[in-house]
């Protein structure tokens, strides 16, 4: 469960507790207003997440400061997983210049996706030589989706756009202030125009 959940608990307890001693309405006005802003701050940077590898390594969102992000939705059984090809041709381009890729594996679209993971990292390095970071197999659709994806799909916690996942390979851009920019569709080639524009910019 994630803070702004946790929180929100929180908010719902007091408020039984403020109902049941009959507190005054102005109390509770202001308790409710600090645990709301709260809610909604407490995630509300991209580098505070916790994430980890697809092997289950601890990977640190922190140390992308200053650095261009393109978070990428994968697939190994998909129409667009081609795009892996790209997507590495890219990163070999402009790593140098700030540019990270970070891939989530997911299954949310209908077993487009391995179940195992040592598959998923086989798959990967074998047919398409991937050399930026793979990070841990997610759920990015539904009510329990992974905190990074939380993030990128709310405008509450990213301060920019609210969105949803429409399919594989959706790419969000997160500047080097750890700011949501952009998201690029699925069926936008990694290397469109638009894309390449965002890295040089």
């Amino acid at each position: 469960m994630g803070p702004t959940c946790k929180l929100l608990r929180f908010v719902r307890l007091i408020l039984q507790i403020l109902k049941t001693h009959h507190m005054k309405k102005i109390i509770l006005s202001t308790v409710l207003g600090i645990l709301f802003s709260a809610a909604a701050i407490a995630q509300s940077s991209f580098y505070d997440i916790n994430v980890k590898t697809l092997e289950g390594e601890t990977y640190s969102l922190n140390d992308l400061k200053g650095h261009k992000v393109m978070v990428v939705n994968t697939a190994s059984k998909c129409s667009y997983t081609e795009q892996y090809e790209m997507l590495e041709v890219l990163y070999k381009k402009y790593k140098n210049d700030g540019l990270v890729i970070l891939a989530f594996p997911s299954d949310s679209f209908g077993g487009t996706e391995f179940e195992d993971t040592k598959e998923i990292r086989s798959f990967c390095s074998n047919k398409y030589h991937i050399t930026f970071p793979i990070l841990e197999k997610a759920v990015i659709t539904e009510k329990d989706k992974h905190a990074v994806y939380q993030w990128l799909t709310s405008k509450q916690l990213n301060g920019k756009m609210d969105s949803s996942v429409e399919w594989n390979f959706q790419k969000y851009l997160i500047n080097e202030k750890g700011e949501l920019e952009k998201v690029v569709s699925s069926g936008t080639k990694p290397y469109d125009k638009e894309i390449i524009t965002w890295i040089e910019g």
